[in-house]
């Protein structure tokens, strides 16, 4: 099969098989990526509301409740009330979240470093550059077709975790 006819299954399957890896590597946190993802993002996004974690993070709304549910549940993030809006909530972490979100990393570093294993330096660059470029292209094109506002990802780190859509 030519690589134009399954470059989209092909991205899939890195995406299952790199969500699957990595959370095995944070087994004894008993997370899922999404649920690693959400608290990653908002250890660099501290005092936003859910509304702007669901767009920075890419998690969908619906998914991001249960998700926050569950790290609150856990004890690492807190929800306040917004002062400016009685209908939404500021999002914290808590002191016991730093260790987790270290591990986290450590395990985004992990799963990296093992899919990554047999590239050369210069082409783990192209590749980052091409997804870059493909996510460029089909962000706007996603956002216009479900009439979404933009989100500002300034405050995630450059060590994006995978994207992958699937119920938590």
């Amino acid at each position: 099969m030519d690589w134009r006819q399954h470059l989209g299954f092909l991205l899939d399957d890195v995406a299952y098989l790199y969500a699957r890896r990595f959370e095995e590597h944070v087994k004894g946190l008993s997370l899922t990526l999404h649920q690693c993802k959400a608290l990653a993002v908002l250890a660099n996004c501290e005092g936003i509301n859910q509304r702007r974690l669901a767009q920075t993070s890419d998690i969908v709304s619906t998914n991001l409740v249960r998700i926050l549910d569950r790290l609150e549940a856990g004890g690492w993030v807190e929800r306040t009330q917004d002062p400016d809006d009685r209908r939404a909530h500021l999002l914290t972490t808590t002191e016991s979240a730093k260790p987790v979100v270290q591990q986290i990393w450590r395990a985004v570093s992990k799963t990296n470093a093992e899919a990554l294993k047999d590239l050369a330096i210069r082409d783990l660059s192209v590749l980052v550059e091409l997804l870059a470029r493909a996510h460029a292209n089909l962000a706007p094109v996603i956002l216009v077709a479900s009439r979404r506002p933009a989100a500002e990802k300034h405050c995630i780190n450059e060590t994006a975790l995978v994207r992958r859509r699937s119920d938590d």
